[in-house]
């Protein structure tokens, strides 16, 4: 391989995966590399106005093969319906194996990127492709898949290298409850990190270097830290806000709106739904909450509490926004581990009390976002 190379990338297809690597594109592109970015049809257009090198990185938009219980139309996990399960979208990009073979003996890339395919470095190594597991989520969340006994459900997994992150009530729960009905999901990252050539995970050593080299001796692998890749604004290819939210985010200081996203994957109850949007509305903020319809229907309207006050925003909305973390409620297992990496061993965020149940009060919610947004907190500030 020379001084310049071409890769592919195959990220899982949701968001939250398939924008982290465009990030990462755009950087090796700056370098002069190329890149060829698999991804969905549908993705594409909702992708294209962050590709800032489009004459170095292509996309090839792929049609997702039919898969028992895949919606028609679904491409991503944002799309799935309630009660549906990611592992149908990891279903249908196993059964494209065949079509990227065919562009890898076709194109002859040096490397492939890919995330939760675990036949990707069995397939590279065919065609004398460098594999390259790149992770997205924290070297924690990495680290405690890898960690001998979390299958069994302990607390602390033998070996893990931080005390903090045991996990207790509910959040040993939900991990435990998550790990147990996904241990293929599991198996799957697992497999890939085992097999490939080199493991590259979006985190610093100055942040998580402890797991960073647990991860190192257990895959036997060397790993390449990106940092947090944060997206460079460029004015040229940066989409306006729509009318509607700028007008009404300037009517605010700036600093002063709270967003709250919970991501594309969280359906909450209807109750859970009604007291998110009262602990929001306690704060006596402005607030913007994105968010899918909670279950059991069918729009955001129809399950707002009575009395909430329309001069706040709940949407059903996921595109692009920056912020800072400043307080979690976690909902599926890789934000379990982040919350306790980034409330009790980072300090860096402040943690919703929840019941064992998991529960959150409207009180609960209001009160921590409160302790990060008062203009004289220590904690904010």
């Amino acid at each position: 391989m020379g001084s310049k190379f071409h890769a592919f990338m195959y990220p899982c297809f949701a968001f939250g995966h398939m924008i982290p690597y465009l990030h990462l594109a755009n950087k090796l592109a700056e370098k002069g590399h190329r890149i060829t970015f698999l991804l969905p049809k549908k993705a594409r257009k909702q992708l294209e106005s962050l590709n800032l090198f489009p004459d170095s990185i292509f996309f090839h938009p792929l049609t997702l093969p039919p898969v028992e219980g895949l919606p028609v139309g679904v491409e991503t996990t944002a799309d799935l319906p309630p009660n549906t399960t990611g592992k149908l979208i990891s279903d249908a990009m196993d059964l494209l194996r065949d079509h990227i073979e065919a562009q890898v003996r076709a194109l002859k890339p040096d490397l492939i990127f890919f995330d939760l395919v675990p036949w990707v470095p069995e397939m590279a190594k065919e065609f004398g492709v460098k594999s390259v597991s790149y992770q997205i989520v924290s070297a924690a969340c990495v680290a405690i898949a890898l960690a001998p006994g979390v299958d069994l459900g302990f607390s602390q997994p033998s070996g893990y290298p931080s005390s903090k992150m045991a996990l207790r009530g509910h959040d040993a729960s939900l991990y435990s409850i998550f790990t147990n009905s996904h241990k293929r999901f599991f198996s799957r990252i697992i497999t890939g990190l085992k097999n490939c050539d080199v493991v590259s995970i979006r985190t610093c050593a100055e942040v998580e270097g402890k797991y960073c080299s647990f991860i190192e001796r257990e895959c036997r692998r060397k790993v390449f830290l990106t940092g947090p890749m944060f997206p460079e604004p460029q004015e040229k290819n940066v989409k306006p806000l729509e009318d509607q939210w700028n007008h009404w985010l300037n009517g605010f200081e700036p600093g002063s709106v709270v967003f709250c996203a919970l991501g594309s994957q969280t359906f909450l109850e209807k109750d859970q739904f009604q007291e998110l949007c009262l602990g929001m509305e306690l704060t006596g903020l402005p607030f913007l909450v994105a968010v899918k319809p909670p279950r059991g229907s069918s729009t955001i309207q129809e399950a707002l509490p009575e009395g909430f006050k329309n001069g706040l925003k709940v949407v059903e909305s996921f595109g692009r926004m920056g912020g800072t973390t400043s307080d979690i409620v976690s909902s599926i297992s890789d934000q379990v581990i982040t919350t306790k990496l980034l409330s009790e061993e980072l300090e860096v965020s402040v943690k919703i009390h929840r019941e064992d149940s998991g529960w959150f009060s409207k009180e609960s919610l209001s009160d921590a976002v409160k302790s990060v947004m008062a203009k004289d907190s220590e904690i904010g500030n």
